[in-house]
């Protein structure tokens, strides 16, 4: 079995893949050595481990990781992957967004692809027909913009995101909600509609924490994939485990 490890902002998302086969997501605040140690004793089977990690994380679990399984790769801009990178600078690029379109490609390969994922940042990210990841595109996410208004401005009060129809608030909580949240909107519909103008036969895949919120909100039709990081990152684990055979 593989064990994937996803690290991001808020949460860590844990996730267990017989090969390709998705087994189990863990989600978790924290991630210490004792509960990978639990994990391998529960899982005997468990050989393969890829770390994917947008911020610094302890170097004891790195050191547990590395020997408690007989595979330990943890992404950066140097691991091989089964796409082509076209991303002029590689070392800033977020594991996340490569992860995801790897991810994408393995679902869908030889397709024009637009991953856009909606967490703490708002992500587009472009794969091409012929496998090549070209870059993308970074906004804010939605509750960073609420928390935006309500930094740099003197009166705004915090607002949260509410399920809402309305094309305009009567009140000035309900103007910043109807402001953040339709302009969000917006902003997905435009960008897909633009890059379906340059790529025929694209397809959208949405991931993150908030990619329910775009459910009947949208346009144009879209593939809902909560695991697509996770899948991403299994793929270039096992990539790399081919390569290592052949």
């Amino acid at each position: 079995m593989n064990l994937v490890i996803d690290i991001g902002n808020t949460r860590t998302k844990i996730s267990l893949f017989n090969r390709s086969e998705l087994a189990i997501v863990i989600p978790v605040d924290v991630l210490d050595p004792g509960q990978v140690a639990l994990l391998k004793k529960e899982y005997p089977q468990i050989d393969k481990v890829i770390v994917s990690a947008v911020k610094d994380y302890p170097g004891e679990l790195k050191i547990g990781l590395q020997n408690s399984f007989r595979t330990f790769i943890e992404l950066n801009e140097e691991t091989a992957l089964p796409i082509q990178n076209s991303y002029k600078t590689k070392a800033s690029l977020g594991y996340d967004r490569i992860a995801a379109a790897v991810g994408a490609n393995f679902l869908f390969p030889h397709t024009n692809l637009l991953v856009i994922d909606a967490g703490s940042a708002i992500t587009y990210d472009f794969i091409d027909e012929d496998n090549n990841y070209r870059g993308g595109n970074i906004s804010p996410g939605i509750n960073m913009r609420f928390r935006a208004l309500n930094r740099f401005t003197g009166k705004l009060p915090l607002v949260c995101q509410e399920e809402s129809e309305n094309l305009f608030g009567e009140t000035t909580e309900a103007a910043i909600q109807a402001g953040v949240q339709n302009g969000i909107v917006y902003e997905v519909d435009r960008t897909i509609e633009v890059f379906k103008e340059f790529y025929k036969n694209l397809k959208v895949i949405i991931t993150g924490g908030d990619a329910k919120f775009f459910d009947k909100k949208l346009k144009s039709p879209f593939f809902v994939n909560f695991n697509l990081t996770g899948i991403g990152l299994n793929r270039i684990l096992e990539y790399n485990g081919e390569k290592q055979k052949s």
